[in-house]
């Protein structure tokens, strides 16, 4: 097998998926990013030819399994991590959001990510010391209207974490999530009330390294963690909604979402 450790990112032609696969690279991985979006892809790859790429539809199981397949001839089969990174959102509430985009987010951020880990299983297993990351969302901790099934589909993110990382235990495949608050990239371009309350403040690098810190655990404690907050804020509201009576935060995310 190849000695040189390989990351396999979804949706990586642009935004967090292309930062993590930036700092991956210059860490001296194997990276694929792949993604849906081939013009993305194409400037990638003109601007750093040692990346691999391809294209993936996160909704199409064979698609994920010709991409991986494709990754790994370039890797003698190793894949150290898959970076769940593909995901879209929608704007507005749900009864002024068309059915196809509730359907399309759905597709994507919970079909996608379960399609991701059953085609990379094979994989993963037979690296020693793998893991699988899923990006989720700050908006996974408490439901957050006017961006309902995007918020809703990170909650099927967190809870597919807790249940993949002891499904997954037998193999030795650590399973971790991100959840960041807002990020700087398109995705945070939605008149959600929480992107002017809560302020749009991280950017792609505070991503990238809270991925690349995820997959480097320090010690047996830090193997234990699941979950990865990018900032204070989005940390703050992960402890609060923890510890406080459901009624408080209730109300605190009254407030969030204006």
């Amino acid at each position: 097998m190849n000695n040189t450790k390989s990351i396999f990112i979804s949706g990586g032609a642009a935004g967090i998926g292309r930062e993590v696969a930036l700092k991956f690279r210059d860490a001296g991985w194997t990276v694929g990013a792949y993604d849906i979006d081939e013009q993305g892809l194409e400037l990638l790859k003109e601007q750093f030819p040692d990346i691999i790429t391809g294209r993936l539809d996160v909704t199409d199981y064979e698609s994920w399994e010709e991409a991986l397949a494709d990754f790994t001839s370039h890797t003698g089969g190793r894949l150290d991590v898959l970076d769940n990174n593909a995901g879209i959102i929608g704007d507005h509430d749900v009864a002024d959001q068309a059915p196809g985009l509730i359907a399309k987010q759905i597709e994507i951020n919970c079909t996608g990510v379960t399609f991701g880990a059953r085609a990379a299983h094979p994989y993963l297993k037979n690296t020693k010391g793998s893991h699988m990351v899923s990006m989720g969302s700050a908006s996974g901790i408490y439901g957050q209207p006017h961006i309902t099934p995007y918020s809703a589909s990170k909650f099927y993110v967190h809870g597919f974490t807790q249940a993949m990382s002891l499904e997954w235990r037998k193999d030795k495949i650590r399973v971790v999530n991100i959840m960041p608050l807002w990020v700087k990239t398109k995705l945070a371009d939605v008149e959600a009330a929480s992107t002017k309350r809560l302020g749009v403040r991280i950017k792609t690098e505070d991503v990238a390294d809270a991925v690349w810190k995820s997959v480097h655990p320090k010690n047996w404690l830090e193997r234990q963690r699941q979950d990865y907050s990018v900032s204070f804020p989005d940390l703050a509201l992960r402890l609060a909604a923890r510890f406080s009576p459901a009624p408080v935060a209730r109300e605190f995310n009254k407030i969030i979402a204006g």
